[in-house]
């Protein structure tokens, strides 16, 4: 399967291990911090595009709550956790990351910045269309399927930002909405 396509409706997918530039913070979308590390991913990412002869890689957020008393959507959003993160090619060469970490300096939080690989596995997902406020009618889609073949989640909620977090018109977002999932 494509990283970078999902249907419409929740689908069963399988992805193996991948590589690219995450941070990791805890606080609500597109709050201070948040916003902070995707400054950071993206001043590293802008040498690494020049010195590797890249596209921009899009932005993907895998997201996770600590509190286990409460539905995940019922936590307040700044105690939300995250890894954000841009795919790279897997020949990338891991030193052409350091050189555009070392290139982004003095630019703040790209200490933060590390290069990563993590494996999805066997996932339900899907394309969301609208706002990222919409986003539980597609979740609940994806646990109705989950249900209905015997899945349970097995990994953190991942989301592939096909629009932008920069875009605004609802109509326009697109997000992969991404579920690792495990025989129930």
């Amino acid at each position: 399967m494509n990283w970078y396509s999902a249907a419409d409706t929740p689908e069963l997918a399988e992805f193996g291990p991948v590589t690219g530039l995450g941070v990791t913070g805890r606080g609500a979308p597109g709050g201070p911090a948040h916003m902070a590390a995707i400054t950071a991913l993206y001043a590293v990412a802008g040498p690494l595009t020049g010195l590797a002869g890249l596209p921009m890689p899009v932005l993907e957020g895998r997201w996770w709550v600590e509190d286990t008393t409460r539905h995940p959507l019922d936590v307040p959003r700044d105690e939300w956790h995250w890894h954000l993160f841009l795919r790279l090619p897997d020949t990338l060469d891991p030193a052409l990351a350091e050189q555009a970490r070392e290139a982004a300096r003095p630019a703040p939080g790209i200490d933060a910045v590390q290069l990563v690989t993590f494996t999805d596995g066997r996932c339900v997902q899907m394309t969301h269309h609208g706002s990222f406020a919409e986003e539980p009618k597609s979740l609940a889609l994806m646990d109705e399927f989950m249900r209905a073949h015997g899945l349970v989640p097995a990994g953190l909620h991942h989301e592939i930002y096909l629009s932008g977090v920069q875009e605004t018109d609802p109509a326009a977002l697109r997000t992969i909405l991404r579920q690792p999932v495990r025989d129930a």
